[in-house]
């Protein structure tokens, strides 16, 4: 209607007034890294036993793990995070993280992604969700070579074993065509491949582009229908992929060295942080590694909180942030890239009677960014005697996505459309917090 009435008439159209309102608010922005890991410990990690150690409280709540040393003094983290201890000096770790969701994953997941607190909203993925981060760099930043813009892997993450997918990867109210690519394979298997990315025998390359010249000239005449523009994105993202040696080859990861892959451990997590750092060389934007395959099923640790943790999560996570953030040093990307280490929250400060288990807690919470432009060596906030609330310094979900887009150049406050054009502010609730900024 806005397009055939007044301001149609005077030439200005809705998108047009989006795209000025974008130009506007990118005005002066500079970005400082061109790609972003994201680790989401799925689940909800125990700040009172990594980040955030409790040595003097009571028996109850400071656990069973000792502090260490770490390349920060006066800063300890846990005595099984050994390799991510001697990071500190690199990193910002924010110890005063708190947001209004308690018991439903799937809302604090989206909280933490998006930056939208809908409460204890639960429930899976809609298309009116707000989109995840890779959706909104994939089309404000784009790869500059023929790469795929932005991946999830390696598991499309469930509320539950029988659940939905969750909401918080997907890119929402902005359409599937920036959907990431869901790479659903366990990278450390000896069979590891994406056949999918393989062209058939029959077709050549050329008469794959004579099939996009047909797509195309399909597209021009139903291009007003939101399911063919939606489809016509998808092909043509599928046919980039298909005619990008560089986007094949990020997937060739029994090409690396055996002595390189061990760095950063052998198991699905560990090789899939090795396969995100291919990605980013290949030209990838932002790489989401989900560590659950559904909600319950590693960091929800309400039963036998230390031993999940000693046995198998934390040296898991040790081997697989350092290995990622020692190899992206070595070869000069940590600077350009950032490196976010987060959950959905945290857990209760008093260990419970489930075979020393530990529950929900949104009400404080720690989480790690290292690289792309946040200050090195900073311990940002603190949390009370018990790690129970923060003491100085809070900050919410909408802070940290507002301050990795700054970092990657896109302004928290600008306005995005959905398919109907539409506009909305990118992160409803949240500002960029210049402190935690080198």
């Amino acid at each position: 209607m806005l397009q055939v009435g007044g301001l149609g008439l005077m030439g200005v159209t809705l998108p047009r007034l989006l795209q000025a309102a974008a130009d506007q608010s990118a005005q002066g922005l500079t970005a400082s890294a061109d790609a972003c890991v994201v680790i989401f410990l799925n689940g909800g990690p125990s700040h009172l036993d990594m980040w955030d150690m409790k040595p003097d409280a009571g028996e109850g709540i400071r656990g069973e793990f000792k502090s260490i040393a770490t390349s920060l003094p006066g800063y300890q983290m846990s005595e099984h995070l050994p390799r991510m201890a001697q990071l500190a000096h690199r990193s910002t770790i924010v110890r005063s993280m708190h947001h209004g969701v308690n018991n439903a994953h799937a809302a604090a997941v989206y909280a933490a992604m998006t930056g939208h607190d809908r409460g204890e909203i639960g429930g899976g993925a809609k298309q009116t969700d707000y989109p995840t981060l890779g959706s909104v760099v994939s089309m404000i930043r784009p790869p500059e070579a023929n790469a795929v813009s932005h991946v999830v892997l390696p598991y499309i993450t469930k509320e539950g074993a029988q659940g939905p997918p969750q909401p918080g990867f997907f890119a929402g109210f902005m359409g599937r065509s920036h959907d990431p690519l869901f790479v659903l394979k366990d990278p450390n298997a000896a069979d590891f491949s994406i056949p999918e990315l393989t062209l058939q025998t029959s077709v050549s390359t050329e008469r794959l582009q004579a099939r996009r010249a047909l797509f195309d000239g399909l597209d021009r005449r139903v291009s007003s229908r939101l399911e063919s523009r939606a489809m016509t994105g998808l092909q043509n993202r599928a046919i980039d992929l298909l005619t990008s040696p560089a986007a094949q080859q990020a997937f060739q990861i029994s090409s690396e060295p055996e002595s390189l892959r061990d760095s950063y451990g052998r198991n699905i997590y560990g090789q899939s942080l090795l396969l995100a750092r291919r990605l980013l060389e290949a030209g990838t934007r932002l790489v989401t590694l989900s560590w659950a395959p559904d909600a319950n099923a590693t960091w929800d640790t309400h039963s036998s909180n230390f031993v999940k943790l000693k046995g198998t999560l934390l040296p898991q996570l040790d081997a697989g942030v350092a290995g990622l953030v020692e190899d992206l040093a070595d070869r000069g990307m940590l600077e350009r890239t950032v490196i976010a280490v987060m959950g959905d929250f945290g857990r209760t400060p008093k260990v419970n009677g489930n075979s020393a288990g530990r529950d929900h807690w949104n009400y404080c919470y720690s989480l790690q960014l290292i690289g792309g432009g946040f200050h090195q060596g900073l311990i940002y906030g603190a949390s009370d005697e018990t790690g129970a609330f923060p003491a100085r310094d809070p900050l919410i979900p909408g802070d940290i996505v507002s301050t990795i887009y700054h970092c990657l150049g896109i302004r928290h406050d600008r306005f995005i459309p959905d398919q109907l054009n539409r506009p909305h502010r990118l992160v409803p609730t949240g500002e960029v917090v210049y402190d935690l900024l080198g």
